[in-house]
């Protein structure tokens, strides 16, 4: 509950009497250390080289103006998160219910043709301590700022018609206070999964705070902020859609725009009322709001790499340049380290071309802070890669990044930003957005002065997890694993999940499917997969499939991805349970099996269903798509429809609708039939990708197996198969997860631990995240590559739902050759935890369950029941 205190503003006429009439609450005394006027004094930037998650960091109000960022402040918690409408009065008209009294503004000259940075302000006074709740949103971002100090980012990512608003708790000390916002629009330039409308901005007062602050009644200022140039990434020909990127020139920048500082402010266009997405009528062309559904991204300030190469060069045009160690200058090398710590600067000669190349040591996405002091129009350009590239080796592709720890004789090709000096001194650049990567490509030009860097830091971004989970076993390999899935789930969770955080930064359900089990076996946080689960819901198209990716400005199709949806709905069913989630979710369920009914032919298989049909990225497929999966009956696909016929007659069933599970299990039956009366070879035993038997893949027998809808008398053929036939397409990175399944089902997690291999070399290569796919691996950062630590837990110690919301559990260990192995898997009433061994072949441990969980375990044949608490086997 917010207490409203007493606060006015000078203002003339019947507006400020308004004001004042609202404000009719006594003034309460806030304590000094909540006040803006109250922040710790320490370093922002703590240093360090490998271990940098513990860290947790003030920094000082009152530092040097920054652009792209002001200084870097964490305060007491002002971001709060909320269900419902602030404004939403169900007694109004339906044409007005949802209408917001505040309304979008804009820049007067800005249409939205091309891209640009603006600033927003308001100054008012309270003359008493007040706290006051507003409620901000802007088309494309916002960055906050209050009195100087920036309080938040946003708006969490959504679309149109589901575009988020975050709410602040403003805890103001009595006197004259000024809120500002820095906006941006890239127009074309935006990223993939940018989806606009216009550019606006949207700051909305609640109760006493409505007049004082709102955007439309109180009077905002606006201007646009010079020195600004977003520009496209140059990249090769590999896809890339992360959006602009930020050069900064300080000589025209409006120093001190976050205070309210600067002429060329002008008066803000209203362009409409805010409408709540529970309004019946809205404009045709605008923003329906929802109260964000996440709370801030990590926001923190670290120090951060070594210089790993230092050499003087004659051009910017570097991305043909290769490593040499004998360009390298060593003394120059240590001056960097010692600034990158904090522990001194680096001064770069007038007419001077430096390269640096750093290393920070593990893969990050963040905010890069680069501080200058004089060296009037010199140029700093950063360049962020995950490795460098060197010549291919294999004489089939035309490039190889090879040891990702290895730089020697490779080059640098990235994305980035460049600022230039004007002269000033503690100068703070940053970019618009974040950036991703492993190693920075620093390239400084200087002009007739010398230029002091007196720093170079990073804000570090992501979704702000807390794994509690622990896993360990007899083979150290499989703990080598648990750092890269960690760290490749956090650098690919954001506002949304992401496939990958360089390249793309688009959400996709396959991929995100493989995210959510992962997350579910780290964290008991569900936010971030109810929203994924949500935002493919509201992607839907007319015939009712989902769309493969979103938000995204582009529409894609990938219609074997809509059925990973109808299994990400069932999974968190049984992992999490939210039974009013999932039955917000079954219209959708529903439809998407519905919609794969209008691709039956007439032998009973879906045939060439509208899209990319994306399956894998098997060596050899056609743009990932196995055999006949364009235009024809792919046996892939048809097992995928398969299992999402058996996820949705579960759900059914677990919402009650026991008509509707029968007609789901039926259709699965049914296609399961028609795929093996069709592409089942009997003389290999196996089933064909095509009707016309010329393909044979793991991805076939390994659907098969997972659906249970082999029949009997030919699962032990199909078994031998899956484990014996040489000339299977072989599954990679993503579909391997289903693959472990199956090893899981039969029996033969030996197998697991053979395929595992892949997932072992990695640390060895240097990879500090999982690879997209088999090299040459375009990203080396792909969440869907962190499923194997879902199969510790899941398939190893064997622990799994047995009913909705994980009320009991089966665990069923598979240890293969583990001599012993353990876990703590997080669960919605605490913990599971498991301690695991073989002693003379037979199981032995202890297990503990949480609160009421009960189940039972699975060993040497037979079946126990398992009660709450520990104990023990």
């Amino acid at each position: 509950m917010v207490v409203w205190l007493e606060v006015a503003q000078h203002m003339p006429g019947r507006r400020a009497d308004r004001v004042k009439k609202r404000l009719g609450f006594a003034a309460v005394h806030v304590p000094p250390q909540r006040r803006f006027a109250r922040l710790a004094q320490r370093d922002p930037f703590p240093h360090f080289v490998h271990e940098p998650h513990d860290l947790s960091v003030n920094s000082p109000r009152g530092a040097a103006s920054v652009a792209g960022t002001t200084q870097i402040a964490t305060m007491a918690p002002m971001r709060i998160l909320t269900t419902c409408d602030p404004f939403l009065d169900t007694t109004k008209h339906h044409d007005d219910r949802g209408r917001w009294p505040a309304r979008w503004v804009g820049h007067p000259k800005v249409s939205g043709d091309t891209p640009a940075v603006m600033a927003y302000r308001l100054r008012f006074e309270v003359p008493a301590a007040a706290i006051l709740r507003i409620h901000v949103s802007a088309d494309n971002r916002y960055e906050l700022f209050v009195d100087g100090v920036r309080i938040g980012r946003g708006p969490e990512r959504g679309d149109p018609e589901n575009w988020f608003y975050e709410t602040y708790d403003l805890d103001l000390s009595a006197g004259p206070h000024g809120i500002v916002a820095r906006t941006w629009w890239a127009g074309e330039l935006a990223p993939a999964a940018q989806m606009s409308v216009r550019p606006a901005f949207l700051l909305a007062g609640e109760g006493p705070a409505q007049d004082l602050l709102s955007t439309g009644i109180a009077p905002w200022d606006c201007k646009l902020l010079g020195g600004y140039e977003l520009v496209r990434p140059q990249v090769s020909s590999t896809y890339c859609v992360v959006g602009a990127r930020t050069n900064i020139d300080g000589r025209q920048y409006d120093w001190g725009f976050d205070r309210g500082q600067g002429d060329g402010w002008e008066p803000v266009r209203a362009i409409q009322h805010a409408y709540s997405a529970a309004s019946y009528i809205s404009p045709p062309a605008g923003w329906l709001l929802r109260p964000a559904t996440l709370g801030p991204m990590l926001d923190r300030p670290i120090r951060v790499g070594t210089a790993r190469h230092v050499h003087q060069v004659a051009s910017d045009q570097t991305g043909d340049l290769r490593v040499r160690g004998e360009e390298h200058l060593p003394g120059e090398a240590a001056a960097w380290d010692a600034m990158l710590a904090g522990r001194g600067v680096v001064t770069v000669p007038a007419g001077t071309m430096r390269r640096v190349i750093i290393d920070w040591g593990d893969y990050y996405c963040g905010y890069p802070q680069l501080t200058l002091s004089g060296g009037r129009g010199a140029s700093v350009r950063l360049m962020f890669a995950e490795a460098l590239i060197g010549e291919a080796t294999d004489g089939r592709h035309r490039w190889s990044k090879g040891n990702r720890d290895q730089i020697e004789g490779k080059r640098f090709e990235g994305l980035g930003d460049r600022f230039i000096a004007d002269g000033g001194a503690g100068r703070v650049f940053a970019p618009l957005w974040w950036e991703a990567g492993r190693y920075v490509e620093v390239l400084v030009t200087t002009a007739d002065q010398p230029l002091t860097i007196d720093g170079l830091a990073l804000i570090e971004t992501r979704y702000p997890y807390e794994f509690t989970d622990r896993f360990e076993a007899s083979d150290s390999r499989l703990a080598t694993v648990i750092p890269l899935a960690r760290r490749v789930l956090e650098m690919c969770s954001h506002e949304t999940y992401m496939d990958c955080p360089y390249y793309e930064q688009l959400m996709y359900v396959g991929d995100t499917r493989l995210e959510v089990l992962a997350t579910y076996c780290m964290t008991a946080d569900d936010r971030l997969p109810r929203k994924a689960i949500v935002t493919f819901d509201r992607s839907r198209l007319p015939e009712g499939l989902t769309q493969s990716r979103f938000p995204s400005h582009a529409r894609q199709i990938i219609a074997p991805f809509s059925m990973w949806w109808v299994c990400l709905v069932h999974d968190y069913a049984i992992w999490r349970g939210d039974m009013g989630l999932v039955r917000q979710m079954m219209p959708g369920v529903r439809a998407v099996i519905d919609a794969f009914g209008l691709y039956v032919n007439d032998r009973g298989l879906i045939q060439g269903p509208r899209g990319w049909n994306y399956v894998d990225w098997v060596p050899g497929w056609q743009h990932g798509m196995p055999a006949d999966a364009n235009t024809g009956a792919s046996g892939i696909i048809n097992w995928q429809y398969v299992l999402a016929c058996n996820a949705a007659a579960a759900l059914e069933t677990i919402v009650g609708e026991e008509d509707l599970a029968r007609r789901q299990a039926g259709i699965a039956a049914r296609t399961a039939a028609a795929i093996d009366a069709t592409m089942w070879d009997e003389a290999r035993g196996l089933y064909a990708d095509d009707l016309s038997h010329d393909h044979y893949s793991e991805h076939s027998q390994c659907l098969a197996l997972i659906s249970g809808r082999v029949p009997s008398s030919k699962r032990d053929r199909l078994i031998a198969g899956l484990l014996d036939a040489p000339d299977l397409a072989r599954t990679t990175v993503y579909f391997t997860h289903y693959l472990f399944e199956a090893y899981r089902l039969i029996g033969r997690m030996d197998r697991f631990m053979q395929r595992m291999q892949l997932w072992f070399d990695m640390p060895g290569q240097g990879f500090k995240t999982t690879l997209e796919s088999p090299e040459p691996s375009r990203s080396d950062c792909h969440a869907w590559g962190a499923h194997p630590v879902y199969h510790y837990y899941a398939s190893v110690l064997g622990i799994r739902p047995a009913a909705p919301g994980f009320a009991k559990v089966r665990i069923e260990p598979q240890l293969a050759h583990l001599t012993w192995a353990r876990g703590r898997l997080p669960h919605p009433q605490g913990f599971i935890e498991a301690d695991l061994a073989i002693r003379d072949g037979r199981l032995t441990g202890t297990i503990s369950l949480p609160g009421t969980v009960s189940g039972e375990l699975v060993a040497g044949g037979k079946t126990v029941a398992l009660h709450p608490g520990r104990q023990a086997i």
